[in-house]
């Protein structure tokens, strides 16, 4: 935490805001980290007077165990950008979300909407599909499946770390993440063998992951994970 401390004490009278994904990177390497820095990043914030903004589209409604990530720290950013899984992927819909004290700072004193969007912004349809899909989620035993889909995904991928290929296994709710020592020299042949056993995985530089939807039953997380392992055993190039 220290370089990021230094950094914004260096130069927070020319920063806007620091934007994160809460607790788990996505594009940045599929990483996991403790909610701690998070806790610390929002008391820095608080003091130097910058806005933090979490990036919650890949880790929100549920994918890291909890609604939110932020809840693994248990803070509130001052912007939340939501999408995909808002509609369950039937339609594209994103959403930002905002205290009070930014929402008024945007529209003014509050009694006018916010007039900041695009052409298409509050599309009925998609809205529609979101609501619908929200309440589909926290109507269901969210929690219980992911956990167990958690469990899994450790029991099974957890062994692969023996591998002389692998550098990391690591597991966040329903967040399957191998780690690979460096890159595949063929990205598109590794992803031809997942294909080959059934599954569809898009390896990402380094890493092989999976974020599978929490109604996946055991069997079919099992195919996942064995398709990881078999990949593994027939060598990556």
């Amino acid at each position: 935490f220290s370089s990021m401390e230094d950094l914004l004490r260096t130069h927070h009278s020319s920063v806007a805001a620091v934007i994160i994904e809460p607790v788990v990177q996505g594009a940045g390497g599929m990483r996991i980290y403790h909610p701690e820095y998070l806790r610390k990043l929002r008391r820095l914030c608080d003091e130097l007077d910058v806005l933090l903004i979490f990036d919650e589209i890949a880790t929100g409604f549920g994918r890291t165990g909890k609604l939110f990530a932020a809840e693994w720290a248990q803070i509130v950013p001052d912007i939340m950008c939501i999408g995909k899984a808002l509609t369950g992927g039937y339609c594209t819909l994103g959403a930002t979300l905002a205290t009070q004290k930014v929402g008024h700072g945007v529209s003014g004193d509050g009694t006018q909407p916010l007039m900041h969007g695009p052409t298409f912004m509050g599309n009925p349809l998609a809205c529609s599909i979101a609501a619908a899909s929200i309440q589909l989620l926290l109507s269901s035993p969210w929690e219980s499946r992911v956990k167990k889909i958690e469990e899994q995904l450790r029991r099974e991928l957890s062994p692969l770390v023996a591998y002389p290929e692998v550098k990391d296994v690591r597991a966040l709710g329903a967040i399957g993440v191998v780690e690979l020592h460096a890159p595949p020299k063929e990205p598109q042949k590794l992803q031809a063998a997942f294909v080959e056993q059934g599954v569809w995985l898009r390896p990402f530089g380094q890493t092989i992951y999976t974020m599978p939807p929490f109604v996946i039953s055991e069997d079919e997380l099992g195919e996942i994970c064995g398709a990881i392992r078999k990949v593994l055993d027939s060598g990556i190039q």
